[in-house]
């Protein structure tokens, strides 16, 4: 009786301890259609690490179940991946770790726990030299700048849609040894929330259009939906500080003159610690090789109103609209634009860049590199924040570039810029200099 009563209870036991590992893991349960392991999985199709079901596919539009993902990330693990293929398997692992313990390959629980909150960042040194020539008597001469960048960008998953992410910068002045202690910037942070077709973003990030006329942070609100035609809308404030308008004399300023303390700020506006109210809209597709969009921004500040460059005393607004292209002809050659103008100012009220790309550096591969040769045109009132390192505000010229992964994730960049500053019409004036920018960036 004895015996019948503990080996009852040990069955029960048995069975109940089953029962509660199977329903922790149940390996018949499936994938949400949105979830983001879909989109990482086709990827690693696309690169020929993943063969799915022997055609390709996901069996149409049916979902797939966790078991059946981790039969394929299993057969991707088995793979010698490197790069980013690497990080999408990895980080697959980490996400159906149970599942595949169940099929026999091992994964720690702690890697699934670190891959909760990741840390990215990069060291960085930089190093500036501008010739000024034919420049006022006050401006003339050369100077040069020095600068080392420690950034950390932390991301911290949610759930399956939302991640918090931030970016902490701290730099320091190479030449002098100053700007590091207690230099340390919370330049971002947002929570973003990522889903099929649609993507939310709020707190503190890149506005939109921040790799070309529009590289600034601002603290607001923004969504975006559409996958081959995409709509953005983004609204919220900044500091006018931050803006092209307040960093617009180029050559000069780099010849020792600060045109951002307020009193000849871009031709006029004080009072540029004030910040300002910020909306933008834009819609974007691509379309084969060929890639499209027109935008709309706005700010509003009452500092606009004292700036002689606008037409109407009275506006306290800043009306920017832009179209950008690209066109890639071939894996190796490319080819990029956008062309800005302002609506509310007299001068300086147009921006456009034109560049050509030959092939380009990739960081995680040793040995890749790229060239390009571009023009730009760069009023500082026709754009809203500058992201060019050469040719700077209320410039314009040619500039000359190339870069090269010396190892794997340290990048070698060099650029040369022509630089001519422009007049009030916006043409070249007597005012002109050459520029040579270098930069060695360690990724981690």
């Amino acid at each position: 009786m004895k015996k019948t009563l503990v080996s009852a209870l040990t069955t029960a036991l048995v069975v109940g301890a089953a029962s509660t590992t199977f329903a922790a893991a149940n390996p018949f349960s499936d994938v949400p259609a949105d979830h983001w392991a879909y989109d990482a999985v086709s990827q690693l199709a696309a690169d020929g690490v993943i063969e799915g079901y022997g055609d390709a596919t996901f069996k149409g539009n049916r979902n797939i179940t966790r078991y059946e993902m981790a039969q394929m990330v299993a057969k991707a693990m088995a793979k010698n991946t490197s790069g980013v293929d690497k990080a999408l398997v990895d980080k697959l692992a980490a996400e159906f770790a149970a599942e595949l313990n169940n099929l026999g390959v091992r994964v720690a629980n702690l890697e699934r726990n670190a891959d909760m909150v990741k840390w990215n960042g990069k060291l960085e040194y930089t190093a500036v030299r501008t010739n000024v020539e034919d420049l006022n008597e006050d401006m003339d001469g050369k100077n040069s700048k020095n600068n080392l960048k420690f950034r950390l960008e932390p991301s911290a998953e949610v759930n399956n849609h939302w991640h918090v992410n931030a970016r902490l910068d701290a730099d320091t002045n190479a030449k002098t040894d100053t700007g590091a202690d207690g230099n340390v910037k919370l330049k971002r942070i947002w929570a973003q929330g990522d889903y099929k077709n649609f993507q939310v973003k709020l707190g503190k990030f890149a506005s939109m259009n921040n790799d070309s006329f529009a590289d600034t942070d601002f603290s607001g609100a923004e969504v975006s939906f559409g996958k081959n035609v995409k709509g953005i809308i983004g609204a919220g404030r900044l500091k006018l500080s931050n803006t092209a308008a307040a960093n617009g004399h180029g050559v000069a300023q780099n010849a020792g003159h600060d045109w951002a303390d307020g009193y000849y700020v871009g031709g006029g506006v004080t009072g540029m610690n004030r910040t300002a109210s910020y909306q933008y809209v834009g819609v974007e597709g691509k379309v084969s090789k060929l890639f499209g969009g027109l935008y709309y921004h706005r700010l509003s500040s009452e500092s606009f109103k004292t700036n002689k460059y606008t037409k109407d005393a009275d506006k306290d607004n800043f009306n920017l609209i832009a179209v950008k292209a690209a066109y890639r002809f071939n894996k190796n050659v490319a080819v990029n634009g956008f062309y800005a103008n302002n609506r509310n100012a007299d001068y300086f009220n147009k921006a456009a860049s034109l560049e050509v790309d030959y092939k380009g550096a990739q960081r995680e591969n040793r040995g890749t590199w790229g060239a390009w040769l571009a023009y730009r045109h760069l009023g500082a009132w026709g754009m809203v924040a500058s992201t060019y390192d050469v040719i700077q505000p209320n410039e314009k010229g040619w500039e000359l570039g190339a870069n090269y992964t010396f190892v794997k994730n340290v990048v070698g960049t060099l650029r040369y810029g022509d630089v001519k500053m422009l007049d009030d019409n916006g043409n070249g004036n007597n005012s002109k200099g050459k520029r040579f920018f270098g930069r060695v960036e360690f990724f981690f």
